[in-house]
């Protein structure tokens, strides 16, 4: 048997069938090898992708935009088809109307302005945060009233923008999945690199699923699972991960009580996961530098809440509306069992979606939420509605939500960099190393000459993926894609298949 035939029968194990995990796999076909399964631990695909029908189409329970256009290997994907599956959604999250706890609508002149005033920052944060030694959130806060402290701006109203600034904060707090941004650090928050272009494409009536079915070629091979079929083992945790033994091969302990053993394993549950179980998981235990890099980086939770309503109450122009609170209304729910309300920060319209508002909540109160009845967070739902809005409010028809955090596959959303982040010097590229060992099997040692110089080679045995390892696009479907391609680079690399190998890699995307 050839070295090239031997090393594409190698066992590869992906645990997780997330974007990053299914990138991982198909392209690990794509480069030739064949001897690949996925566990993934839910009972579907997609992970932090996850497509349901709901109203009239369907919604994004996880990824909803495809976030830019240039250098975004998701958007360079799409544009690969015959058939445009992405498209603008417009201005809803600009042109939302900013209301008050008491039905007030902040007259549109004095909402563009301070819409301006936070927008006109996100330019300058470029260039000051370099310079940054605290936190996004004293940066952000210093930066709004010294810009609300000019002249042109004398005659907006002091409880206005400090209503309108405290809602703006949870909002950003959703962007970087955040409890507060005084965890954000200022100097952190730059390794993010934003694509160019549209940063809210949608996938029309279609869902983020879309991307899934390209990855695997579903459509193509009329197929559910594509080339994924039969190399798919849902409903199955990884329980233990020995990836020490004397044979230079890592053996999984699986909840479906086998054990299995492979070459190489690559990790691409969440950050959230890995914060969790990372010391019981891993035997031997983590390096000390791959546990800082997990404990150093953040990872937090963004939650929607999806309303269906049996007709659009709402006018045809209307896009959604962001709450801002009074002071003296808020102490109608603080202290209740609606206090977790104030953290519901808009409600939004939905593409292909018109009897539908999208809620958006965060932090502690987004993660309280999802421990309650049903029935208790729609009635607080719409106890908003009704408190904010001026129009006759009908009865919902249908409603859900998104649960990332108790659910223990994810215990999050997405992660960022936080002034813990910076305080450990640590990073996506310490998360990213994998671990290795020197192989030293009789295999190897029977081998031709020229390769024992690779045997020599510390062999990446347990490899990472996830967006929480991409440097510049973590929080983002397309750092998960390219995350998942790297490893299965490394991979690739380290037999020697890599493009100009002799293996056909040509794309089958």
């Amino acid at each position: 048997m050839s070295h090239v035939e031997r090393s594409l029968d190698r066992k590869i194990v992906v645990i997780g069938a997330g974007a990053s995990g299914i990138a991982c796999a198909t392209k690990l076909l794509e480069y030739g090898f064949q001897n690949v399964l996925v566990v993934e631990a839910e009972e579907r695909v997609g992970g932090r992708i996850h497509t349901i029908p709901f109203g009239d189409n369907v919604i994004d329970l996880g990824a909803q935009w495809c976030h830019g256009e240039r250098d975004n290997i998701v958007y360079e994907l799409t544009r690969r088809q015959e058939e445009e599956l992405l498209e603008s959604t417009g201005p809803v999250y600009e042109n939302y109307q900013c209301v008050r706890s008491n039905r007030e609508v902040v007259p549109e002149n004095v909402a563009s302005r301070l819409k301006a005033i936070v927008g006109d920052s996100l330019v300058s944060r470029q260039l000051e945060l370099r310079h940054c030694s605290g936190s996004l959130g004293s940066y952000l806060t210093n930066k709004f009233y010294d810009t609300l402290r000019r002249p042109e701006n004398a005659d907006i109203d002091a409880v206005v923008a400090r209503e309108f600034f405290d809602n703006y904060q949870k909002f950003e707090n959703s962007v970087e999945a955040s409890d507060t941004l005084d965890q954000v650090s200022g100097r952190g928050y730059l390794d993010y690199w934003e694509c160019e272009g549209d940063i809210l494409l949608n996938w029309k009536d279609k869902g983020y699923v879309e991307l899934l079915k390209l990855l695997m070629r579903a459509r193509e091979l009329k197929s559910d699972l594509g080339v994924l079929d039969q190399r798919l083992l849902l409903g199955t945790r990884a329980l233990k991960i020995n990836w020490n033994r004397n044979d230079g091969r890592v053996e999984l302990q699986l909840s479906n009580g086998e054990n299995c053993i492979a070459d190489h394993v690559v990790v691409t549950v969440s950050l959230g996961v890995l914060k969790e179980q990372h010391w019981r998981l891993f035997e031997p235990k983590l390096p000390v530098e791959k546990q800082r890099a997990i404990d150093g980086l953040a990872f937090g939770t963004v939650n929607k809440i999806f309303v269906e309503f049996p007709v659009a109450f709402w006018p045809d122009d209307w896009t959604g509306f962001t709450l801002l609170w009074r002071a003296e209304d808020l102490e109608d729910i603080r202290g209740t069992s609606r206090a977790w309300l104030e953290d519901v920060f808009g409600f939004y319209r939905v593409s292909y979606q018109p009897r539908i508002l999208a809620g958006w909540i965060t932090n502690v109160n987004g993660r309280h939420m999802e421990t309650l009845p049903e029935d208790e967070i729609l009635a607080g739902c719409m106890y908003l509605f009704r408190r904010f809005l001026h129009w006759n409010i009908p009865e919902p028809s249908s409603f859900r939500t998104s649960t990332w955090h108790t659910n223990e596959n994810f215990r999050g959303s997405y992660s960022y960099r936080s002034m813990e982040t910076e305080n450990l010097g640590t990073g996506a590229r310490e998360l990213s190393h994998p671990l290795t060992v020197v192989s030293n099997t009789p295999e190897r040692e029977r081998a031709p000459a020229e390769e024992l110089q690779q045997s020599r080679c510390d062999k990446p045995i347990v490899l990472f993926a996830g967006e929480a390892s991409s440097e510049h696009y973590y929080s983002t479907v397309h750092g998960a894609v390219e995350a998942g391609w790297r490893e299965a680079k490394r991979l690739a690399d380290f037999y020697g298949q890599s493009a100009s190998s002799r293996v056909n890699t040509k794309s089958q995307l």
